[in-house]
């Protein structure tokens, strides 16, 4: 169903392609931009998802195309919940099935409202494993596209959510093992979801993809020996930048401090940053993804600067360092920016992502749990006053200045999927 050969620039139609995604920000924002790429290049592009999950979507470049069910959509706000409170192993186990139903009810509805819509391909968000199945069940060519982490299982690399570091050796596999049988245990009732499916449909498998893109620039990742000859390491999915708005030039340096858009309600959490900013004669830039009341806001110590969102990118290109949840979009942003990252992981990808900014020497992972503001402050004035550390962000900021990001990505997929004019 591939069709590497077809031309990359210059359709005047590439077709019609369906994106089946996880229904959050930090997976829409960058696959938004990729949509607006393959749109420029003859692709008409749409989201499909809950209704709910259309807020979200804010490019007119994309449409938008509901599942035709509404009574789970009354449930969208619960499933963010649990995103942004995991709570241990009973919040986890409570996400991840809440996920198998999200998926389930892909399974069940987006087939017919692809064939309504007239897809001729799919883009499938590689944390969604409904949409190679629904591609498969359709005969209609895929894409995955990789917002985080490669989902790769290799023997020589932890499973991509755990904040283990690299071993390359025995007994590092011997760990990985375990930790693959254990994730294998929590995501059964996901994969057990795509194997009903998969039998009731008559497939042997969920098929190959045409091609595998990433924004994860290959220096942040582990090294890997069995990457498939599909997937393509790239550079951050991003908008053009916007200007940066005022921020004091006293000289005193500035501490961008973020925990991503669903994770912001934690109010001692964004204390202990500011405290910790101030002692080592610093100022917090605190983006709280509307997390925090006015009233937080204004009990932050240590005379912050807050808002609910920043320019990211540009705020960050001011700072001397970052603390930050280890989400992905926000790490590779300040990696952009050439600047050294303390990471408090929370959940999910999180642990594994600063695990791998640790690797490559462009900052320090602490817990976030029972943190105190003298522990972070030392961690945060060895990142700025140790130059290994901020050299090591602009050795990456270097590869992802030559990488071609979005526009890169929605060339290969292009070449891959698209039907010739």
């Amino acid at each position: 169903m591939c069709d590497p050969g077809a031309p990359s620039h210059g359709l005047p139609s590439a077709g019609h392609l369906a994106v089946i995604t996880s229904p959050v920000p930090g997976h829409l924002n960058p696959l938004q931009v990729l949509g607006r790429e393959l749109s420029a290049r003859g692709w008409r592009v749409s989201v499909v998802h809950m209704a709910s999950a259309r807020r979200f979507v804010t490019d007119p470049a994309l449409e938008f195309v509901s599942l035709p069910g509404a009574a789970a959509d009354d449930r969208f706000d619960g499933y963010l919940s649990l995103l942004a409170r995991p709570g241990g192993l009973l919040g986890l186990n409570r996400m991840i099935r809440a996920t198998a139903t999200m998926t389930e009810r892909l399974l069940d509805e987006a087939p017919g409202v692809l064939e309504r819509i007239g897809a001729t391909a799919v883009l499938a968000d590689a944390v969604e494993p409904a949409g190679p199945l629904i591609a498969q069940r359709l005969g209609l060519p895929f894409a995955v596209a990789t917002t985080g982490l490669p989902l790769l299982t290799e023997a020589d690399v932890p499973p991509p959510f755990l904040g283990w570091p690299y071993r390359g050796d025995q007994l590092g596999r011997f760990r990985n093992s375990g930790g693959y049988v254990v994730t294998n245990i929590l995501m059964r009732p996901i994969t057990r979801t795509i194997a009903a499916r998969r039998r009731a449909w008559g497939l042997a498998d969920d098929g190959a993809p045409c091609v595998q893109v990433a924004q994860c620039p290959q220096a942040l990742d582990f090294p890997r020996r069995a990457l498939p000859a599909t997937f393509r390491y790239g550079a951050p999915w991003r908008s053009d930048e916007v200007e940066a708005p005022e921020l004091p030039d006293d000289g005193v340096p500035l501490i961008y401090c973020s925990l991503g858009t669903l994770q912001g309600a934690r109010p001692a959490l964004f204390a202990t940053m500011a405290t910790a900013c101030a002692m080592i004669g610093a100022r917090a830039v605190i983006g709280h993804g509307g997390g925090l009341s006015p009233a937080e806001e204004a009990a932050l110590p240590g005379n912050p600067l807050v808002r609910a969102f920043w320019p990211q990118a540009a705020v960050l290109r001011r700072c001397s360092a970052a603390v930050l949840h280890g989400g992905f979009n926000s790490v590779l942003d300040a990696l952009a920016a050439g600047v050294p990252i303390v990471a408090l992981p929370i959940a999910f990808e999180q642990p594994a992502t600063a695990a791998r900014v640790a690797r490559v020497g462009a900052g320090r992972m602490l817990s976030p749990h029972r943190l105190s503001a003298a522990a972070l402050a030392d961690t945060l004035r060895a990142v700025i006053e140790r130059p290994g550390y901020a050299q090591a962000a602009r050795g990456l900021a270097a590869e992802i200045a030559h990488g071609g990001g979005a526009a890169d990505a929605a060339a290969a997929i292009t070449a891959a999927l698209a039907t010739p004019a």
